[in-house]
């Protein structure tokens, strides 16, 4: 049964570049997704309860492989590179997306895509793509509004609004590292896609 101190039970397991090097240990997986910068590694590092167990930066591009963290020997989560501005080769560019379409697309352990998307923002062509292509194949995924502390209360709540009337049939979850409710409700629906 999984609970949310499990969460705090986390090892990095390994960063790969292809769906042949994941673990050996097959285990549930829930990914995580989003335009570079837009606060994967910090909300990671959330809901760990970790300071920089996940590498962050302010340079677009930090994160180049898809990593593995083992959550108590239950469940993986699994950051994936950002897509969006980072100042990287093309054709880096296009490993990296091929590299995300073989993980989403032929990975049987995947349970769900959470999609990051900048509070802050209207939805960019990149997310678009991403979220109109993740419908294309049915895979399951939730939106996930990052950076709403940098948010006023009336600000926040035109953006959750906003997104909600846009993906009408889909969870769309406010999120802030500086929130503690943010970070609960996050991980209970992390226990409940896990099944």
């Amino acid at each position: 049964m999984l609970t949310e101190t499990d969460f705090v039970k986390v090892t990095f397991t390994k960063s790969i570049s292809r769906l042949d090097q994941s673990p050996p240990n097959r285990m549930p997986e829930v990914a995580f997704a989003g335009r570079s910068n837009v606060g994967k590694s910090s909300l990671l590092n959330a809901i760990f309860q970790r300071k920089n167990l996940v590498k962050t930066s302010s340079t677009p591009g930090k994160t180049q492989l898809i990593n593995y963290f083992n959550i108590a020997d239950k469940f993986y989560c699994v950051d994936l590179p950002g897509y969006g501005f980072a100042r990287i080769p093309k054709a880096q560019k296009g490993n990296w997306k091929q590299m995300i379409e073989t993980y989403i697309t032929k990975n049987d352990n995947l349970k769900k895509v959470y999609v990051l998307i900048d509070s802050r923002r209207d939805l960019m062509q990149n997310d678009s793509e991403m979220i109109s292509w993740l419908d294309y194949i049915n895979v399951d995924y939730s939106i996930v509004l990052s950076k709403t502390d940098k948010l006023s209360k009336n600000e926040k709540m035109l953006s959750l609004k906003k997104y909600k009337a846009h993906f009408i049939e889909k969870e769309i979850i406010p999120f802030s590292i500086k929130n503690e409710q943010y970070i609960k409700n996050l991980k209970k629906c992390i226990i409940r896609d896990i099944g």
